[in-house]
């Protein structure tokens, strides 16, 4: 590693001494007149010197003598008590300015071991406590045919795939005008969403199984968007081509494929972990077998270790609370505060089950090759970063096919953050009030909470740069206090309907 600021004095002592051992006393002076030399060691003046251009043909034939000159001369200049020992301003490395350009894989470590002492602590003192709680009725009904007609409608939703891609063809054959086209876009479209919500509302099912098929049907929904929309901006770009239109640079056809209406592309898409549709997609060359194996062990094992946490103590501790909003305050606070952590330790596991192994496992399988399914949202300065990097396929669909139409079509920026923010908290709310069969909006209202929040976090970051309010205020608000908050208030709720049915 060559040395930037050597002095010159050394750097000529030391090309000299490997080639005829000179005295050092004269280098030695100009290395201790030199304020600014950087640190070196051995190893690195070895480099410098050995990297250096000899004149001497005797030292080009000798380079095993060379060598060990320079090792000689080495052992006479490296760390002489002359030589400064602190030459550089230079940071602590948890300062708050070089804390994030390094690595802290060794910290990460100690978390995970403590984590996991502390933890299985607890686990034993829980279930020497309590005993084993975790019951089957919680995650599957299936004893009772009361799930069958959400599962018969979760394989019905494939219909409408189909009847966009007819859609499609006929557009592209031109058998039908534009406007017709897009009508029976939003009819299928519109239907792929309210059949699955009639189904939920007309049957008594679990819980968890009105969740699976409202998601379900909501990345449905969302796919057939995207296949409609692509496909109509393909036909309005392949008309302005035939018109002889002038096409921007920016936009290379080259890279598109043209306009056409494949069964094939459109299998592909509905599987695919993406919710863009695109008439091809960059593929990997092939399928890692071992690697696959080990993402499904660690996918059983973190579905178990999730099930474990949601039955042996978040169970427990929400049938032991309190209606939040009509209690007592401070035992709400309490009760929300014990119910952050086990809450927490399920989210993270869901988003790691979900968005990392899942989701690869299916890119995997069918060789997808963008796996950029998340980004670092844990070290969001803002809640608007947050919400850009966790969940990258929703984020790509929101921009593609909300955010920058609505910027085209003359709609204002806040405007167009605060619809994209309105259809999110549409769908978190459809996701959880249907299943549950109560309308109470209260994810509406915790999503769309999330808009003051964003301008709060700007602020803070922009008042206080380089610093981590923003992440921490999102971390308490999002995961200690709005999570839990909201776990409450739907069981509350849900006993609260179960008993007047009874």
């Amino acid at each position: 590693m060559a040395i930037s600021d050597e002095p010159k004095t050394v750097a000529t002592a030391l090309k000299h001494s490997s080639v005829r051992r000179r005295q050092t006393t004269t280098s030695a002076v100009g290395l201790y007149n030199s304020p600014d030399t950087t640190d070196s060691s051995g190893e690195d003046l070895t480099k410098d010197s050995g990297s250096d251009d000899s004149t001497n043909s005797d030292a080009a034939n000798s380079q095993p003598q060379q060598k060990q000159d320079v090792d000689f001369s080495v052992l006479k200049f490296a760390y002489r008590p002359c030589v400064p020992a602190h030459r550089r301003v230079k940071e602590s490395p948890l300062s708050s300015d070089t804390i994030f350009r390094q690595s802290h894989a060794g910290l990460f470590n100690l978390c995970i071991v403590v984590l996991v002492a502390v933890n299985s602590r607890l686990i034993i003192e829980n279930l020497m406590k309590y005993g084993w709680l975790i019951k089957s009725g919680f995650w599957f009904s299936s004893k009772s045919l009361r799930d069958w007609p959400l599962f018969m409608c979760c394989l019905s939703l494939l219909v409408f795939p189909f009847s966009a891609f007819i859609v499609e063809k006929l557009a592209h054959r031109k058998c039908i005008p534009e406007p017709v086209v897009v009508l029976l876009h939003i009819i299928i479209t519109s239907a792929s969403l309210l059949y699955p919500i009639l189904v939920i509302l007309r049957c008594d099912s679990a819980f968890l199984s009105g969740v699976t098929l409202m998601l379900f049907a909501c990345v449905v929904w969302l796919k057939l968007v995207s296949y409609a929309h692509t496909n109509y901006d393909l036909r309005a770009l392949t008309k302005s081509v035939e018109k002889g239109e002038a096409i921007p640079n920016t936009l290379n056809l080259n890279s598109y494929h043209p306009y056409s209406v494949s069964f094939k592309s459109l299998a592909y898409f509905l599987v695919a972990p993406t919710l863009c549709y695109q008439p091809s997609y960059p593929r990997t060359p092939y399928i890692r077998k071992g690697w696959l194996f080990r993402q499904l062990v660690k996918l059983i094992i973190f579905t178990g270790v999730m099930g474990f946490i949601i039955e042996q103590y978040i169970n427990p501790i929400v049938q032991n609370s309190q209606h939040p909003l009509k209690g007592n305050l401070l035992y709400a606070i309490e009760r929300i505060l014990k119910l952050s952590v086990p809450n927490l330790y399920v989210w993270l596991c869901m988003f790691y089950c979900f968005f990392h192994l899942w989701l690869n496992i299916l890119a995997e399988l069918l060789r997808f090759g963008d796996r950029e399914f998340y980004k670092d949202w844990w070290n969001a300065k803002t809640v608007e970063d947050y919400w850009r990097m966790w969940n990258m396929p929703v984020h790509k669909w929101m921009i593609r096919h909300l955010y920058f139409p609505c910027l085209r079509h003359g709609i204002p920026k806040a405007v167009s953050l605060l619809i994209a923010f309105l259809v999110s908290a549409l769908f978190h709310e459809l996701c959880i009030a249907v299943p549950c069969h109560i309308f109470k909006l209260w994810a509406f209202c915790g999503i769309m909470f999330q808009v003051p929040l964003v301008l709060i976090t700007n602020y803070l970051q922009n008042k206080f740069r380089n610093s981590m309010v923003g992440n921490m205020i999102f971390w308490f608000i999002f995961c200690i206090l709005g999570q839990p908050m909201c776990v409450l208030l739907y069981y509350h709720d849900l006993m609260n309907r179960k008993g007047k049915l009874d």
